[in-house]
């Protein structure tokens, strides 16, 4: 083994002995042959040349990185050091007694596989003890990083208490701390910019004046005494006077003359009367972008694509390619008169090329185009793209007529030139082309149709009759029989034909697409054919599915066409599924709410008549009949369908409640009375039992209402609402203390139910025990974990008492145990400072993408920063991922009565009626108030509005 053979090697010679100085480092103060007289010198070879090291080398040709002496100097040293690493240390002072040589001695030599595979046998052991002594080194890192951070703790760490200390700090005491102020000087806080002055024509002629030199005196200079010349604001020696008549400049003169010509080149482009320009901008413009080189690329480049693209023409000059390659390059580097020569050289060469003559054609102006078409014509008569350029060169629509059917003369089996010609004729000339088209082209689907379309009712199934003996594979015929027979009134003609059609496919060995026969029923339909649309769903819509998966299929068939718009195809799908599956309850429901929602009253009364007929056990349905008759303002229909619906299910808690909502909505509280004591007697629930305490309530019949109250406790004490009715008319009279015993009696049989510790919680908060208050709310929170209704009234308590620490640290709790909770989250947005809002609401959307509370939340947010048409694309979100929540609605109606026009006011609450909330905090406040008891939702939409302060 190598590694062995080394060791053998370094220990040839045991008996030599190590001197004692060897491997200690020298004394302080120690210089060698200082003892024997010897004394130091310097010379050039230890200080380098004399030359800065920044200094460039003689050598031009030097690399970049050896261009100084100092980088030659470091990279010599760099060789140097490399090249003794590499020779063998073979000296006393690398020899240990015990380890032999430092290094290898067969450094050097060839490094074959034995080599390697001994290295690999090595670092397997020293792998595996080093995994063996894994755990207790880390043990003792982690002991040596503790022990390094308990001596050296962190700045972050040594506050810590510090910090603690701060919750300790008053208002007052935080707003009395000095704000870090500006510590430059007044300059460097009010920079001032360099005022730049223009020098005046004055001075610059005193300045000329000044340095000029003359050789002659004026006649004022001769009359003034020759060398002393006054001068306007000081005198000047003689010897400097001002330039002569002759050569004096008056800068003055020079700016005004520039305003003059300025003045003169305006008025050559402008109008003397209107002022208006008579220069042309668009031509202008064109001779200043013909100016500009077009082309922005390395002119290297385009001689070496030009140089290549003569190559290839001159090797292979039949390659059209090339030809019309080389023209493009020229029209990109502006020369367009070449690459029309080179064009035409191509045409030339290439006659039997279509993409050359076309490529021409586009270059050449409008004039040479037509003869340049007509010699494609000639050399190519059989090409259709030549024939129809030549035909859109042209600009008088009979020559183009003409060249249509010459080239048709040339194509007469041509589609695209029968269809360009036949758009350009009148009906009747079309029809006669077309008669003959569909002779040229038995086989083209598109003109038979066309031709139909244009012949009478008679000829027409004449011509599709043709067209089935010549096509008997397209389906787009038949289903235009169809459309013709229903466009004449034969219905029973459209059933047949679309089953013939079918049977005629398939023996055609055509495939029937089901997904492809109903998106041609969904065409009809927008074409305004019913029927067909109709038929085509009762055939095709089985076709392809398994038994056992028809319901799911059609159901999802009936959706997407819905979601299409079309509405007859999706009503076709549900009568087809009902014929099939008659007694199936729920797709009699979806029926009915697809009718409710897409149809007419009459439709859904009809089919609601149908459903009861088959499924007399449905509730639903009996009450969607009876419902429909009520808000049509037929009472007595109604009542006659529930009574019907009592004989069908005559102990059923939904009829008897539905029974007196009637009665009650139409104020017939006798006769309510009547039904819930009827009810109480023979259908006792305790539905049954709130619904009458409810009506004693609102009819202010508080003693009877308790009387019941008590009653239905006997029978159903775990029925939280009972308990919380009790304690609601017991604090509406005034009786507190009685009103606290009745919500602590229903806590003890329903421990579960939110609403009695929120009734609690608030009863105490009114009598101003705040204690209790939170303590009963910590009490709900331990037997009620993750409940985002408690936190979010702890956090509201503790806001409402002015403590704001408290309850941003609660809402930081309470957002920790439940994270997807919408109302917490929508809460914490308006509890944050203005600034942070948005963050804020950044993170809710992140962990609550789809709730309505945040979505509402982000909509007040935009509402609030006055960007009108987010908050409204925010506040449509809101309401329609969840139209049964309230609040949302009375926010989105409140927008738009400060910053939206009537319409959308009306939009809104009639879209609000629709929806019929039932749920949220403000809309439950005031819908459940006995006083609003027989308000609709129209008009207990603005209430709500009304109510809600500007938070903002």
């Amino acid at each position: 083994v190598p590694r062995a053979l080394g060791k053998m090697a370094t220990q040839v010679n045991p008996n030599i002995k190590k001197k004692h100085f060897i491997g200690v480092p020298s004394p302080l103060g120690y210089v060698p042959g200082l003892g024997r007289g010897a004394t130091g010198f310097t010379t050039r070879s230890d200080i380098g040349p004399a030359r800065d090291a920044t200094d460039v080398v003689d050598d031009r040709h030097a690399p970049p990185g050896k261009r100084t002496f100092a980088a030659q100097h470091a990279a010599q040293k760099a060789k140097n050091q490399e090249e003794e690493e590499e020779e063998e240390d073979l000296n006393d002072s690398n020899y240990d007694e015990f380890a032999g040589y430092g290094g290898s001695l067969f450094a050097s030599g060839p490094y074959e596989k034995d080599d390697e595979e001994a290295d690999a046998i090595y670092e397997a052991i020293d792998k595996r003890m080093d995994e063996k002594r894994k755990e207790r080194r880390e043990q003792r890192e982690r002991e040596e990083i503790m022990k390094y951070r308990q001596e050296r703790p962190k700045i972050q760490q040594q506050f810590v208490d510090l910090k603690r200390k701060l919750s300790e700090v008053s208002d007052d005491a935080w707003n009395s701390i000095p704000e870090v102020g500006d510590a430059r000087n007044k300059r460097q806080r009010n920079p001032r910019h360099e005022k730049l002055t223009p020098v005046p024509d004055t001075f610059l002629a005193k300045a000329a004046m000044q340095t000029g030199h003359v050789n002659a005196l004026d006649p004022r200079q001769q009359k003034m005494g020759g060398f002393t010349t006054p001068y306007p604001g000081g005198m000047t020696p003689g010897v400097s006077t001002p330039w002569g008549a002759a050569t004096e400049v008056d800068w003055r003169k020079i700016g005004e003359a520039r305003n003059t010509l300025m003045d003169i080149k305006l008025n050559q482009v402008s109008d003397s009367v209107s002022g208006q320009t008579v220069v042309d901008p668009k031509g202008y413009l064109t001779d200043l972008q013909s100016m500009i080189p077009q082309y922005g690329g390395d002119i290297s480049d385009v001689k070496k694509a030009r140089l290549l693209l003569k190559s290839v023409r001159d090797t292979n000059p039949n390659h059209p390619p090339a030809w019309i390659a080389s023209a493009r390059l020229e029209e990109v580097t502006g020369k367009v008169q070449a690459a029309r020569n080179i064009i035409m050289k191509g045409t030339e060469v290439c006659q039997k090329s279509e993409d050359v003559w076309l490529e021409a054609i586009r270059l050449q102006p409008t004039d040479i185009g037509r003869a340049v078409v007509t010699q494609a014509v000639r050399q190519i008569s059989g090409s259709v793209r030549l024939w129809i350029k030549a035909a859109e060169i042209e600009e008088e629509m009979r020559a183009k007529k003409r060249i249509f059917r010459k080239a048709l003369e040339h194509i007469p089996n041509s589609v695209r030139l029968w269809k360009a010609a036949v758009e350009l004729e009148e009906p009747e000339d079309a029809r006669i082309m077309l008669s003959r088209a569909v002779e040229c082209c038995p086989q083209s689907v598109e003109l038979w149709l066309a031709l139909a379309k244009l012949e009478t009712y008679e000829n027409a199934r004449k011509v599709l009759n043709k067209a089935r003996e010549n096509i008997p594979t397209d389906r787009q015929i038949w289903i235009t029989a169809a459309k013709l027979e229903e466009a004449q009134k034969n219905n029973d003609n459209v059933n047949r034909i679309v089953d013939r059609a079918l049977q005629s496919l398939r023996s055609n060995m055509v495939e029937i697409n089901r997904e492809q026969w109903i998106e041609d029923a969904e065409e009809c339909e927008k074409a305004g054919s019913i029927i067909t649309c109709q038929s085509i769903i009762r055939a095709v819509i089985g076709v392809g599915v398994e038994e056992e998966d028809r319901k799911h299929t059609w159901m999802e068939d009936a959706e997407s066409s819905t979601t299409h718009g079309a509405i007859e195809c999706a009503r076709a799908i549900y009568a087809h599924a009902l014929t099939v599956f008659p007694s199936k309850k729920s797709i009699w429901q979806r029926a009915a709410y697809f009718e409710k929602n897409h149809g007419t009253r009459e439709q859904l009364e009809v089919l609601l008549q149908r459903a009861v007929a088959h499924c007399p056990k449905a509730e639903v349905l009996w009450l969607m009949g009876a419902k429909s008759k009520w808000l049509a303002g037929d009472v007595p229909a109604a009542r006659k369908i529930l009574s019907l619906a009592f004989q069908a299910n005559p102990n059923s808690e939904e009829i008897w409640l539905a029974a007196v909502k009637l009665e009650s909505e139409n104020n017939e509280d006798e006769r309510a009375r009547r039904l819930l004591a009827k009810a109480r007697a023979s259908a006792p629930t305790a539905r049954v039992f709130m619904k009458s305490v409810k009506l004693e309530w609102v009819l202010m019949e508080t003693d009877k209402a308790k009387d019941l109250i008590e009653e239905g406790l006997k029978h159903y004490s775990d029925f939280p609402k009972l308990w919380m009715m009790k304690g609601q008319i017991l604090e509406q009279e005034g009786r507190t203390d009685a009103a606290r015993e009745a919500y602590n009696q229903g806590l003890k049989k329903c421990p579960h139910s939110i609403s009695l510790w929120l009734l609690l919680s608030q009863l105490e908060e009114k009598l101003c025990n705040i204690t209790k208050a939170r303590a009963i709310l910590e009490k709900s929170r331990l037997k009620n974990p993750q409940c985002a209704d408690l936190w979010l009234e702890s956090v509201r308590l503790e806001w409402r008492a002015s403590n704001r620490q408290i309850a941003q640290s609660l809402m930081a709790r309470a957002l920790q145990e439940c994270p997807t909770a919408g109302r917490l989250w929508a809460e914490a947005i308006f509890m944050e400072a203005r600034p942070q809002r948005k963050t804020k609401s950044v993170d809710a959307l992140k962990r609550c993408e789809h709730d309505a509370h945040v979505l509402l939340a982000v909509a007040r947010l935009f509402w609030s920063e006055r960007k009108v048409n987010k908050a409204r694309e925010w506040f449509n979100r809101a309401v329609k991922i969840d139209p049964d929540q309230g609040d949302a609605w009375a926010y989105f109606y409140k927008f738009e009565t400060q910053h939206g026009t009537e319409e959308q006011q009306e939009e809104v609450k009639k879209r609000c009626n629709q929806a019929e909330p039932h749920h949220g905090e403000l809309w439950c406040e005031l819908s459940k108030d006995i006083k609003n008891w027989r308000t609709k939702t129209d008009e207990l939409l603005p209430m709500v509005a009304n109510s809600i302060k500007n938070m903002f």
